[in-house]
């Protein structure tokens, strides 16, 4: 249920207010949005440079740069554009870039037209730069149950590498859920899925909807993202619907050496651990990454939101990139969602 409103709000440009009202930055500083456009942000660093993407709908497309604070000022390139019809022809959702085993893979979600039919796909390229070379399909990724799926990421552990989606339980939209599996090789799910979460606290399950193609309602969990930090691991992801004010981001914690496929090895925080700042007038913050700075010794949460209440799941919503913290008992302290407009320090270590 995933962004109700893309098709026909993608491609749009987004207001003056995003910009026009934006004060320039100093050398040092740079200001929020990273760019005018784009949902569900993502960045990898490799070799001294950030590779970027986003939701565009319609293609993979990738920025690269040695600044992300600077990503408006970075070249870009479509290096995918999906068949014309088919399976993954249609509303391409939440591409990722990873770099595993020598070569480069792009994970991102696809329908043939219809929700129902939105599964995970794959592209591998084995060129040392992802923005040259060619990307070959893989194919669809799917474990034994091939349900409906969005949001693939994949994370090594310890040198075994583990795939966490967004899913339904079975075949009737109303509820997402996050799962698990082991992966066999960066394309190839190993098992069986695992269920880690799903929406039970009340700031989960905001989501009513106003469509006749729809259901009246749907409890969400979406945008899972893995986070290691000294004994920790943590799953960050995204609850409620993405076209409410109230998405939010969540938190589930489960011990470096604990078996990650079992449910019981993680427990979820009560309240969201990033959530809206109507006073600031940042709204629906949520689908997050994260990324160190170019010296590595800073956290960045990368995010998108709104700036206006009610503005929903399209067009409206940025990319924003701010600094968090580490608790001393190994948990993030991601803080507020910033305003827009504030010059914030560049992370540590960009030119």
């Amino acid at each position: 249920m995933k962004k109700l409103l893309l098709l026909l709000l993608l491609g749009c440009s987004v207001g003056p207010a995003a910009w026009a009202q934006t004060p320039a930055a100093s050398d040092n500083t740079f200001t929020n949005p990273l760019l005018p456009g784009g949902a569900d942000p993502w960045s990898i660093y490799k070799d001294g440079y950030y590779y970027y993407t986003n939701t565009t709908g319609r293609n993979i497309t990738l920025w690269k740069t040695k600044s992300l604070s600077q990503l408006k000022n970075a070249p870009k390139k479509v290096v995918w554009t999906p068949p014309a019809t088919g399976p993954n022809s249609k509303d391409i959702w939440a591409p990722e870039l990873h770099y595993l085993g020598g070569k480069w893979y792009l994970y991102y979600a696809a329908d043939a037209g219809t929700n129902q039919t939105h599964r995970l796909w794959v592209l591998e390229n084995s060129s040392p730069d992802p923005m040259e070379g060619t990307w070959v399909d893989k194919g669809k990724i799917t474990d034994p149950t091939d349900k409906w799926a969005i949001d693939g990421s994949v994370y090594d552990h310890d040198g075994q590498l583990y795939f966490v989606w967004s899913g339904w339980e079975g075949d009737v939209n109303g509820r997402q859920e996050i799962y698990i599996a082991k992966m066999k090789n960066p394309w190839t799910i190993d098992g069986e899925r695992h269920k880690l979460s799903t929406p039970v606290f009340h700031w989960e399950r905001n989501g009513d909807l106003n469509n006749p193609n729809d259901p009246p309602h749907v409890d969400v969990n979406e945008g899972p993202q893995l986070l290691r930090h000294g004994k920790k691991i943590h799953l960050i992801y995204s609850a409620s619907g993405c076209w409410t004010d109230t998405y939010a981001l969540g938190m589930l914690s489960a011990s470096a050496t604990s078996d990650l496929l079992k449910p019981g090895s993680w427990t979820k925080t009560i309240t969201p651990v990033f959530q809206q700042a109507p006073a600031v007038k940042v709204y629906a913050p949520g689908h997050n990454s994260f990324f160190k700075s170019p010296d590595g010794t800073e956290d960045w949460i990368l995010y998108h939101a709104n700036d206006e209440a009610g503005q929903g799941c399209g067009r409206f919503r940025t990319p924003r990139a701010q600094k968090f913290t580490w608790n001393a008992d190994d948990t993030p302290s991601f803080g507020q969602p910033i305003s827009t407009g504030v010059a914030l320090p560049r992370p540590s270590g960009e030119k």
